[in-house]
């Protein structure tokens, strides 16, 4: 019996974990940020406030770990871009996906919302730049580093330069709501940056 209760709790705790989280997606890209409260997180994942209160101080903190999730099951070390050996074939498929990505309204709800919380959030802003963006940026600048090594790009290329290049323009246009976001447009930020990067 006792070797049965710790388990079980765990399992439990972990499912209402998970609900919630699962919750709080859904409603932010129903909703929007500003569209949800935890009452309505504790509705849709049917648990109590208290439930979230316990784990998280914020609605702000449960929409960022709800964002984190996302994640859970990715391997930081496994993320890679594709390396074809064509750099702008490999980009103009990165960045076109990305394009995807912030094209779709339940994505793009659920970014406005962790841009919104981490806004005025030093703390959340660390740890999304530490548990989010910092892997991507890796395998980002890993690509990078094995096409100038290959001759793709020029040999002092500055790395990190070049990926405010190719992805500070997409991020401002979606942000600001500055223009379209098309693939011709991703297209035209690797062409940009492969001329100015390039040997």
């Amino acid at each position: 019996m006792t070797d049965n209760k710790g388990p079980d709790h765990s399992r439990r705790k972990e499912r209402s974990r998970r609900a919630i989280l699962e919750a709080t997606r859904a409603l932010v890209a129903e909703e929007g940020y500003d569209g949800i409260s935890i009452e309505a997180i504790a509705s849709r994942a049917g648990v109590g406030k208290q439930t979230i209160y316990r784990r998280w101080p914020s609605k702000d903190a449960v929409v960022f770990a709800a964002i984190l999730a996302l994640g859970e099951n990715r391997d930081g070390d496994d993320i890679a871009l594709p390396d074809t050996g064509d750099l702008r074939a490999d980009l103009r498929l990165v960045l076109r996906a990305t394009v995807e990505e912030f094209t779709d309204p339940a994505f793009d709800r659920l970014m406005r919302a962790v841009n919104t919380a981490v806004s005025d959030n030093e703390t959340l802003a660390a740890r999304y730049r530490e548990e989010f963006a910092r892997p991507l940026d890796e395998a980002k600048r890993a690509r990078l580093l094995s096409a100038r090594e290959a001759g793709e790009l020029s040999p002092d290329a500055d790395l990190d330069l070049m990926l405010e290049t190719l992805y500070a323009p997409l991020f401002q246009r979606w942000l600001h709501r500055s223009g379209p976001l098309t693939a011709e447009y991703a297209d035209a930020l690797v062409d940009t940056a492969l001329r100015a990067f390039g040997p």
